[in-house]
């Protein structure tokens, strides 16, 4: 292209940085570029008091720039992917987009609020700073205690807001902080998994956003463009477009791909939509081979959950996420397990450099005896593993979250390598992690419970049976038959194994041993 480029942007910080960045990309591919800096309405909105909630995906910060682009005062808008409509203006389109940054949400914490016993170990009851709706909808299905207050300006003002204690800790995208390379060592950092707190459709992508005649330009956008990125971020934009809710609706969306054993590329999809952002939001998961019509498959199901009667064979807790967000949309849902535990006391163990825990259980047992494990690392098996660890005033050097324990087995054994290992068991434990690991010389087990079943009767009513693991699948059919039409979640291979043995089919397993994981599963076949 022999004329000069012209890239239009808003004036932010943030923005200045997307449309450098932008500038770069394509004067490396020999063009001529000039940035034209555009005030846009969302500009003058944080001085006024609307949250941002009701302004961001309706063009409060687009539409300046597409006027400019229909009236060929600039040629490339550069923008957020996550602030534009699902649908471009008549005579514009998305040429391209970046390569995806990382996708995660970041909570800032002031270090004085940090507590470690707590999930992101942030003190009870918080101010917590955020206008999305997104953001504050999951806020409060993992953290009911929160007080959320909006928070407004462009990334370093919000940052020095937390600074000056109008807030105990704030939500942003971990993207913009990384771009600007802001110094937040003073506050404490918490990254959000994407797979837990979802992101907006696209978040930490950035959209280029040309007029659809301006063939010319479109092939050079071509050649900076991430096409791998368009196809996940379009099915995480369809869900949205499909919702028909843009900013108002709390709904996050997050795709991400790769290779599966048989070398085809497997798409995985998590989804979180609540219908007001202070609802409990409906969190799927799903996995497929196949994109041609995955995002209508995907709310047609999200919208299609109608509530079941649950039994869950693990006795609930106060504050346990799984009743409470189940409870949330309306599901009738009782917990309890049916087996129980004894410890088993110990006089001493092998120090070694690590302790493996495949349960809280064997988090509890272990610790109640007040080992001494200075200088220790600690592995685990899923969140709620890692949650017990952290609440006996530790936190794990490594965390298993996939709900294959061979996988997670293999992964750990790469991690240790040639170390010994201590791991606090239950008697008779089927040991699946240890099996993984290359020298059994360097597994040493410690009993510190044993596990004893007593089977009761279950409601005949119950639509959905949740199974724990293998001895509650056994003590279950002791006093149960499975009756036609039921559906279960088995948590884990071993605990498909016993069903199967018992010749129930397994509806579906979690991807994750925690509550969200069953949460997700329930809701999956719901």
């Amino acid at each position: 292209m022999s004329q000069k480029i012209i890239i239009g942007t808003r004036g932010s910080e943030l923005a200045l940085w997307q449309a450098n960045h932008t500038k770069t990309l394509l004067e490396e591919k020999g063009h001529t570029v000039e940035i034209k800096i555009i005030k846009t309405a969302g500009d003058d909105s944080q001085k006024l008091n609307t949250s941002f909630d009701k302004m961001e995906g309706k063009g409060f910060f687009t539409k300046e720039l597409e006027e400019a682009l229909l009236k060929k005062e600039i040629d490339l808008a550069v923008h957020s992917h996550k602030d534009l409509p699902t649908e471009s203006p008549y005579g514009l389109l998305i040429a391209g987009v970046s390569k995806r940054e990382d996708p995660s949400d970041l909570m800032l914490i002031r270090k004085e609020n940090v507590d470690d016993k707590q999930k992101w170990n942030l003190k009870k009851n918080a101010i917590v700073g955020t206008s999305s709706a997104r953001r504050k909808s999951q806020l409060l299905a993992f953290r009911p205690d929160v007080e959320l207050k909006d928070l407004r300006g462009n990334v370093p003002t919000r940052i020095e807001k937390l600074r000056k204690g109008e807030y105990d800790a704030i939500v942003i995208a971990t993207a913009g902080v990384e771009r600007l390379e802001l110094d937040v060592e003073d506050l404490y950092s918490e990254k959000l998994s994407p797979e837990e707190f979802v992101p907006a459709p696209a978040q930490g992508v950035l959209a280029w956003q040309t007029r659809d005649d301006d063939d010319k330009l479109m092939s050079i956008i071509d050649t900076i463009s991430d096409f791998d990125v368009l196809v996940k971020i379009n099915i995480e934009r369809t869900i949205l477009n499909l919702f028909d809710g843009g900013c108002h609706l709390p709904l996050g969306a997050y795709c991400d791909a790769d290779l599966n054993d048989e070398d085809r590329l497997k798409f995985r999809v998590w989804v979180s939509v609540a219908d007001e952002w202070n609802k409990q939001p409906k969190q799927l998961y799903f996995e497929t081979t196949i994109t041609d019509g995955l995002a209508d498959e995907i709310t047609d199901k999200i919208k299609g959950i109608k509530p079941q009667k649950v039994f869950v064979t693990k006795t609930f807790r106060e504050n346990d996420y799984l009743p409470r967000a189940l409870k949330g949309l309306g599901f009738d849902v009782v917990g309890k397990s049916l087996i129980e535990f004894r410890q088993i006391k110990f006089k001493e163990f092998a120090k070694t450099e690590w302790v493996f825990f495949s349960s809280k259980h064997a988090v509890q047992y272990f610790f109640s005896q007040k080992p001494e494990v200075k200088g220790m690392k600690f592995g685990c098996v899923g969140a709620s593993t890692s949650a017990e660890l952290r609440a006996h005033g530790h936190r794990a050097d490594f965390i298993g979250q996939n709900a294959d324990t061979k996988l997670v087995g293999k992964q750990f054994a790469a991690k240790v390598g040639s170390s010994k290992v201590l791991f606090p068991i239950a008697k008779d434990s089927l040991q699946s992690i240890q099996w993984q690991m290359p020298k059994r010389d360097n597994v040493i087990n410690l009993n510190v419970y044993v596990t004893m079943k007593h089977s009761e009767e279950i409601d005949p009513e119950t639509q959905i049976v949740v199974f724990t693991s293998p001895s509650n699948v056994q003590a279950y059919f002791e006093k149960n038959k499975w009756i036609p039409g039921q559906k279960a979640v088995a948590m884990g291979d071993a605990t498909a194994a016993a069903l199967n043995k018992v010749k129930v089919k397994v509806a579906v397993k979690p991807i994750s041993f925690d509550d969200l994981g069953l949460f997700q599963s329930i809701l999956s076949i719901s």
